[in-house]
């Protein structure tokens, strides 16, 4: 049994595709909510961003992920060389992340970590949980960036890059996304018709410049003007 058995994908058509920034070797995007990242095996999950970017820029290969109802900015890599550079930077955790969740009540600390290991929650996939035996280790670190009566808007900024990490961890604090099919309960599956998950922000060295580059996106539930600049690091 899986968690949705009755998903239907109907990925956004508007806007087709939102480039962030593009030279010679990289591409990046905003992927919206609702789009894979990667095609699936079904035909009718052939529409992702990956082939989306492909159709315009045939060499582009996808360096990292988002979930599906995740959006923000992503980045690929248009050759070889630049692919493996920016693969070699995620994997020793040479990039910095952050990214804006707005969640269900109100975290007690203003700011902390969330450190607690992840497996695959096998009979209920794609669901991940906690497990403190058999899990991979999972670091989140969270900061509040501002609340309301009923939810907070928090900065996320994911150490590790474990499947549903951040969603996981939100839920492990008590403070499910907003909008999570997966893992909120009622209420706060109530207040927003999509996932308030979003990769706001990306800073990584150049593949071939070597130039220090950040890239934001905007989001479409931000709850104000939330700036993820230098002295948001």
């Amino acid at each position: 049994m899986v968690a949705n058995p009755d998903f239907i994908y109907r990925p956004p058509k508007s806007p087709y595709l939102s480039v962030v920034y593009q030279d010679d070797d990289i591409v990046v995007v905003n992927k919206p909510s609702g789009l894979l990242t990667v095609p699936g095996r079904l035909p009718e999950h052939q529409d992702c961003l990956e082939n989306r970017v492909k159709s315009v820029l045939p060499s582009a290969t996808i360096v990292h992920r988002l979930d599906m109802a995740t959006s923000g900015v992503m980045i690929m890599a248009l050759n070889k060389a630049a692919h493996v550079d920016i693969s070699r930077q995620f994997e020793k955790r040479l990039t910095q992340k952050h990214y804006l969740a707005h969640i269900y009540g109100h975290p007690k600390e203003a700011q902390g970590e969330v450190d607690l290991p992840l497996i695959c929650d096998w009979p209920n996939r794609p669901k991940q949980k906690v497990d403190l035996e058999h899990g991979k280790k999972a670091l989140t670190q969270y900061q509040v960036l501002s609340s309301d009566e009923e939810t907070s808007l928090v900065k996320l900024t994911p150490v590790t890059g474990r499947s549903h990490q951040l969603r996981v961890h939100m839920l492990a604090l008590g403070h499910p996304i907003i909008g999570d099919r997966l893992y909120a309960h009622d209420m706060a599956l109530a207040l927003g018709e999509r996932l308030h998950l979003h990769a706001k922000f990306l800073r990584l060295t150049h593949p071939v410049s070597k130039k220090v580059m950040q890239f934001e996106a905007p989001c479409t539930f931000d709850l104000g003007d939330v700036d993820f600049g230098e002295e948001m690091i």
